[in-house]
C-alpha cells in the first residue's frame, strides 16, 4: 500500500495522492476532494491529467501534511506557512475586531429602538414640537440607511418621517407612496411639517413632474414607471404592509424605485406570519436579510407538500424581534410612551372626493342657498322685529325647505364616502383590535357594518334598551367583536366601550358637544390607554368646512371644563389650519353651524 504523497504540480496548487484507505487524512487536513473526471467545463487539475486526487491552494493546509511532501516543497511550505499564518492571524483578529464592533452597534440600536426621547435638533414648524419619543425616532432614523417605524398606531409616524427629512439636508426629492385614500392628508401634514421644501404634488391622472415632494398611491405606481424611475432621496412608504406580497406587481413597482433613503411605515410589519415581512426586511437591509431561504429556514417553518413549499409557520420569534430592533426597526407601543400622550388626541383625515365631484358641488350650492336664506333672514328681523311677519314666517320656510334638501344632499355625500371609510377601516383593524365608529344616517350604519360580517355590533335609536346592552357586552367583552357602530345621538351617551381608544366619526353632528359626549364613550373610568379620535371628512365637501368650526367649538368647550390640559388635544398641523380657518373665516359663523 503506497503512502500518501503530497506535491506541487501546477505553481501554488498542493495536491495530495493516497490510497481509499487513507482518505482521513486529507479530508481532516481540509483538502477537496477531485474525481478523476469532473463535470466542469474548465478544470485545471483534469487539462492537467492529474486524476482523482486530493488538492488545496491554502499553504496552512498543506502544513498539516508537511510530513508526506517532498524535501523541496517541505522547507516551501514551512516559510510560506509562516507567513501565511501571521497574515491569518492579523484577519482573525480584524474579523473578531469588527463581530465586536458590529454587536456594540446592535447593542446601541437595541436600546434606540426603545428610547422614548433623544437629544437631536430637529427642525420643526413654528409654534409646534415634536413629542420626545418622536425625536427619539428621528434620531434613530438619521443614524442608518434605512428605517422600518413602526410605532403602534396613533404614535405619529408620519411627523417621525417628516421629522426625519427635515433634519436630513440632503432630502430635496421625496416620493411619499400612500394608500389612495390617505394621499389628501399626506399632503397636507407635508405642506405643514415640512420645513424649507418646495412644492408639494399629488400623482393621480397626472404626475407633477415639477414637485419637489411627489405623494402617490400605490395601486397606480405602475402607470408613471418613467416618471419614478430617477433616483430619489427620500422613498416614504406608509402601511408598508400593503407590499407582503413580493410578486404583486405594486410591490414589484414599489421595490423598483431607487432612493437614498427609505422610509417604510406600518404599525403591523406582521399581519399574520413572519414570512410576510421577508419582501421588506430585504428592500431595507440586503446585506443584512438577503437570502431568502436562510430566512424561511429560521424564521419561518418550511413545510413541503405536493404542490410545493408553504411558509405558513413561524419559529425563534424572539430572535427575530431583536435582530429587528438592532438593526432597521424602532417601535414603541402607546403603554411606553403613554406619559407623553395627551389624554385623547383628535385628528382629521381628508378624503379624495374627485370621484363624486359632482355631488360635492351640488351639496355645496345648496349649503350657499341656505346660508343666502338665513342671511335675508337676519336682514330682514333687524329691519322690521317683528318675527310674527308674514314675510318672516314665508322666508322661515324658505329656510327648512332649503335644509331639508341640505339634509337629503349630506346623507347622499355620506353614501358615497362608504367605500372610502371602510378601507380606513380595514387598515385601523390590521393595527389595532377593536374600533368604536360613529355616523348619523341608519343606511351609512348599515352599510358599514354588512362587509364585516359577526364581526361587528350596530346601535341606532330603533334598538330597545336590551339590543343597547347587548351590543355594548358583547363589543366589551367579546374578542371577536372587533366594530362597535352606532349613531352619534343614540350610541353617544351614557354607554361604556372602554375596551377599544380608538374611535371613528364616519360623519359629524352639528352640535359639537354631541361629538364630545360620543367620543367620551371610550374615554372614561376604565380606559388605560390615550384615545385616538379620527374624523373622515371628504374634500371640499359640507363637512370639510364644518369640521374646523367643530373642531374650534370643541376646544373651546375642552379648555373651559378641563383646563391648559386638553390644549394639545389636535393632532397635526392639518386640524389646527382648520381650527384657525374657523376663527378667522366671517362665513363660519357660530350661527351657520
Amino acid at each position: 500500500m503506497a503512502s500518501p504523497t503530497l506535491t506541487e504540480p501546477i505553481d501554488g496548487l498542493f495536491v495530495l495522492t493516497s490510497d481509499y484507505a487513507d482518505r482521513s487524512i486529507p479530508k481532516n487536513a481540509g483538502l477537496r476532494w477531485h474525481p478523476a473526471r469532473c463535470r466542469r467545463s474548465a478544470c485545471e487539475l483534469c487539462d492537467n491529467d492529474l486524476g482523482a486526487v486530493w488538492w488545496t491552494r491554502d499553504v496552512l493546509h498543506a502544513l498539516e501534511l508537511v510530513e508526506y511532501a517532498e524535501p523541496a516543497l517541505h522547507v516551501r511550505i514551512m516559510n510560506e506557512s509562516g507567513d501565511a499564518g501571521a497574515q491569518r492571524d492579523e484577519e482573525q483578529k480584524k474579523k473578531a475586531r469588527a463581530l465586536k464592533v458590529k454587536k456594540l452597534q446592535r447593542m446601541q440600536a437595541l436600546v434606540a429602538s426603545r428610547a422614548r426621547d433623544a437629544k437631536i435638533d430637529a427642525p420643526s414648524p413654528e409654534g409646534f414640537e415634536y413629542l420626545p419619543y418622536q425625536r427619539a425616532a428621528i434620531a434613530y432614523g438619521l443614524s442608518r440607511p434605512n428605517t422600518l417605524l413602526a410605532d403602534e398606531m396613533g404614535l405619529g409616524k408620519t411627523i417621525e418621517a417628516l421629522g426625519i427629512i427635515n433634519t436630513d439636508e440632503s432630502a430635496k426629492r421625496v416620493l411619499i407612496v400612500c394608500p389612495a385614500s390617505l394621499k389628501l392628508n399626506w399632503a397636507r401634514e407635508c405642506e405643514h411639517w415640512l420645513v424649507a421644501r418646495g412644492e408639494v404634488g399629488i400623482a393621480g391622472k397626472t404626475f407633477p413632474t415639477d414637485a419637489d415632494v411627489v405623494v402617490i398611491n400605490y395601486d397606480i405606481l405602475g402607470k408613471w414607471k418613467k416618471e419614478l424611475g430617477k433616483a430619489w432621496d427620500v422613498l416614504v412608504a406608509d402601511e408598508c404592509h400593503y407590499v407582503k406580497n413580493k410578486d404583486a406587481k405594486r410591490s414589484k413597482a414599489l421595490y423598483a424605485i431607487e432612493a437614498r433613503r427609505k422610509l417604510f411605515l406600518t404599525g403591523t410589519p406582521i399581519l399574520n406570519r413572519p414570512i410576510e415581512l421577508w419582501p421588506i426586511l430585504n428592500a431595507l437591509d440586503e446585506a443584512e436579510f438577503g437570502h431568502f431561504w436562510t430566512f424561511a429556514k429560521r424564521y419561518c417553518m418550511p413545510i413541503k407538500n405536493n404542490f410545493g413549499w408553504e411558509f405558513v409557520g413561524a419559529d425563534n420569534l424572539e430572535e427575530l424581534h431583536e435582530r429587528l430592533r438592532g438593526t432597521i426597526m424602532i417601535r414603541r407601543t402607546k403603554a411606553e410612551v403613554l406619559p407623553d400622550l395627551p389624554p385623547k388626541r383628535r385628528q382629521v383625515i381628508e378624503l379624495a372626493s374627485d370621484h363624486i365631484s359632482k355631488l360635492i358641488a351640488v351639496e355645496t350650492e345648496a349649503w350657499e342657498e341656505h346660508k343666502r336664506r338665513l342671511g335675508e333672514l337676519r336682514a330682514l328681523k333687524r329691519r322690521k322685529g317683528d318675527e310674527s311677519d308674514a314675510e318672516l314666517a314665508a322666508i322661515r320656510a324658505g329656510i327648512n325647505a332649503a335644509f331639508g334638501e341640505l339634509a337629503k344632499l349630506r346623507q347622499d355625500t355620506a353614501l358615497a364616502k362608504v367605500p372610502l371609510i371602510l378601507e380606513h377601516l380595514k387598515g385601523v383593524l390590521e393595527d389595532v383590535p377593536k374600533v368604536v365608529v360613529f355616523a348619523h344616517h341608519r343606511e351609512v350604519i348599515r352599510q358599514l357594518a354588512e362587509p364585516f360580517g359577526d364581526a361587528v355590533v350596530t346601535l341606532t335609536g330603533s334598538d330597545d334598551v336590551a339590543a343597547r346592552q347587548a351590543a355594548v357586552d358583547r363589543f366589551q367583552e367579546d374578542p371577536t367583536c372587533a366594530l362597535f357602530i352606532g349613531s352619534i345621538t343614540a350610541a353617544g351617551f351614557g354607554l361604556t366601550l372602554t375596551a377599544s381608544s380608538h374611535v371613528v366619526f364616519a360623519e359629524l353632528d352639528w352640535v359639537p358637544a354631541h361629538m364630545t359626549q360620543a367620543e367620551d364613550r371610550t374615554h372614561r373610568i376604565g380606559q388605560k390607554d390615550s384615545v385616538l379620535v379620527q374624523h373622515l371628512v371628504l374634500e371640499d365637501s359640507l363637512d370639510a368646512r364644518m369640521i374646523g368650526t367643530l373642531l374650534k367649538k370643541q376646544r373651546i368647550i375642552d379648555q373651559a371644563i378641563d383646563g391648559d390640559a386638553q390644549a394639545d388635544l389636535f393632532t397635526g398641523e392639518f386640524a389646527e389650519s382648520l381650527i384657525d380657518a374657523a376663527e378667522g373665516n366671517a362665513d363660519a359663523s357660530d350661527e351657520d353651524a
